[in-house]
């Protein structure tokens, strides 16, 4: 069962969510509270696999939060998910940069809310559309592309097979996808996975890929 903590400033939100998530068999939510100190706090005394968090909150901001969360937990033991109706190239960008696992946006459907969720928890990335076009057209710009000149040289070590894999995770493929695609293992796709992490110097898929988008490569 992967648990759940959800925060956003707005009752009504947390508790449409909160329906939304326990109709699922795999998902439970075991808390929700209303700004990021309170989920800072809470994850102090309570085991949270998956943060469902706003990004516009009172207080500490859902980017801020996502920096704490991260200051005392891995993404190997947490993982963030922004839910928010602002899918700009500056809040997808700062969120990944932060420490973030995926963004979706507000209007994302059930069935693409907790296979979001599923999708973090397994290790992989969730991107909505729009913010996988905010981050191309961001990295369109000539001024992004100029202000990150080093993020290119962080991909030359990459094999083939590598860049390979690296591409279709931008694409938004997982494991199993791209391993139906280019002929190998789920585990060896996470393997290829793991070396484009560890010579990029990103901690996990939803910053290799805003990197990787920063270093123009995409599908």
């Amino acid at each position: 069962m992967i648990r759940v903590l959800i925060v956003d400033d707005q009752e009504m939100i947390r508790a449409g969510l909160r329906t939304i998530l326990e109709a699922h068999p795999d998902l439970t939510v075991v808390a929700e509270v209303g700004d990021g100190i309170s989920a800072v706090r809470l994850l102090e005394s309570t085991a949270v696999d998956v943060v469902l968090l706003d990004i516009r909150m009172p207080g500490i901001d859902g980017v801020e939060t996502t920096r704490r969360i991260r200051a005392d937990h891995p993404a190997e033991t947490v993982r963030i998910l922004i839910l928010t109706t602002f899918e700009q190239d500056d809040y997808v960008l700062t969120a990944l940069r932060a420490g973030a696992d995926g963004f979706l946006g507000k209007g994302a459907s059930r069935t693409e809310l907790t296979d979001g969720i599923l999708r973090v928890s397994g290790g992989n990335h969730a991107l909505s559309p729009a913010a996988v076009n905010a981050l191309v057209e961001h990295i369109a710009e000539p001024a992004a592309v100029a202000s990150d000149p080093a993020a290119v040289l962080r991909f030359v070590e990459l094999t083939q097979r590598e860049r390979e894999v690296l591409t279709l995770i931008v694409a938004g493929l997982d494991n199993a996808q791209i391993a139906a695609q280019i002929f190998v293992s789920p585990f060896t796709v996470k393997t290829h996975a793991n070396r484009a992490m560890m010579k990029s110097g990103t901690q996990n898929r939803a910053q290799l890929v805003s990197l990787a988008v920063q270093a123009g490569i995409r599908a």
